[in-house]
């Protein structure tokens, strides 16, 4: 029984992947069949938030989840930082690119959160270590091999025309390098949210409240920008049954995501969840090729593989650290609880001491 309740976060870690690139996949089939990423965004936040906000009411009544204006300024501006510009960047470098590239890009966001948490002073380095050694190893192999998927195409490894419909910057011709750059920048985007979440969970720990106020602001946020960006009114209209369930599916699956990312990281860390992410780029990749039938070059495959050992690299050097702290750790505990456990005998051997001393019968009066 308690192996089964051990395997459970792996279990759960499995699914995501195959979630997660269930919403690749149908996301980007979404934008081929014309619907543009901007308008995808509000909606898809938009009905995440009226997923999660039955929930919270639920759980915490109106009072429970309000803001005040430090929370209101935080979760703003994280919202404005991990939802409406990473996000509106991701899928339009999803529909210019492909579902493979978007996949394997992501393994390198475990190397620019270290870049960046390095930056701010989080991250400790130890040129003498070989476990920092390793992280900034693996950095230098992640990011070289992200620039590999975008200039060191090859031959084609599965023909197919590409013609896209909605672009931010371009009107035609190659949209391979720019869909890539808007990948890549998400994925800066995405470290930089990560990294902010520390100071907003303490402000705010309540984070199914949390997510409902992202989505909600990420909804309204991207729904202005969209309103500048999309002249034409038709894009906001969907036109077909597939846009529709991809709509529901994506906002389910967020919302659904959120809550078993963070059963998993609550048993297990950050560390066990970002381990998985390779599989997720093996996954949408055999999907793409196989029954999506896009276009795969051959430098786009070593420059993934690249990626994948990279991270893994990275993260070895990251578990490494948390082994050393753990060491550092159990000292302190064991003084801890040697103290503690002298002065339980000591109590309990001056209770012994009273309890002999005491009459059993006492000559009071």
């Amino acid at each position: 029984m308690g192996s089964v309740e051990n395997q459970k976060p792996v279990i759960v870690m499995l699914m995501l992947q195959f979630l997660y690139s269930a919403v690749t996949l149908f996301t980007r089939a979404t934008f081929v069949h014309g619907m543009s990423p901007r308008v995808f965004v509000v909606y898809r936040q938009g009905l995440a938030f009226l997923l999660i906000a039955p929930i919270a009411f639920l759980r915490k009544g109106t009072s429970g989840c309000s803001l005040g204006l430090k929370n209101f300024g935080l979760i703003f501006l994280i919202s404005l930082i991990g939802i409406t510009i990473n996000q509106n960047i991701y899928f339009e470098g999803l529909y210019l690119s492909s579902s493979s590239i978007a996949s394997a890009m992501g393994n390198i966001l475990p190397a620019i959160t270290f870049l960046m948490a390095y930056s701010l002073g989080l991250e400790r380095v130890n040129f003498k270590s070989v476990r920092s050694i390793a992280k900034i190893f693996g950095t230098i192999v992640c990011v070289t091999g992200a620039i590999s998927m975008v200039l060191l195409k090859g031959p084609k490894l599965l023909n197919m025309e590409f013609n896209p419909r909605h672009m931010l910057f371009s009107k035609g011709g190659e949209t391979w390098l720019l869909g890539c750059f808007l990948i890549f920048t998400s994925n800066f985007c995405w470290s930089l949210w990560l990294i902010l979440q520390v100071p907003v969970s303490k402000s705010y720990p309540d984070h199914i409240c949390l997510t409902a106020w992202m989505c909600l602001f990420g909804s309204m946020q991207s729904g202005v920008v969209s309103f500048f960006l999309e002249k034409d009114l038709d894009a906001w209209k969907i036109n077909s049954p597939l846009q529709l369930g991809c709509l529901l599916f994506t906002a389910a699956a967020g919302a659904t995501s959120f809550f078993a990312q963070a059963w998993c990281i609550e048993r297990r860390g950050p560390l066990f969840s970002a381990m998985f992410n390779p599989l997720n780029t093996v996954i949408v990749t055999f999907l793409a090729t196989t029954f999506v039938h896009e276009e795969m070059y051959l430098g786009s495959l070593i420059g993934a593989i690249a990626v994948i050992f990279g991270l893994y690299v990275v993260l070895w050097g990251k578990a490494q650290d948390q082994v050393e702290i753990d060491a550092e750790k159990k000292p302190e505990e064991a003084k801890k609880c040697n103290s503690a456990s002298c002065i339980d005998e000591s109590v309990e051997k001056t209770s012994y001491a009273i309890d002999l001393e005491e009459p059993l019968l006492s000559n009071k009066e």
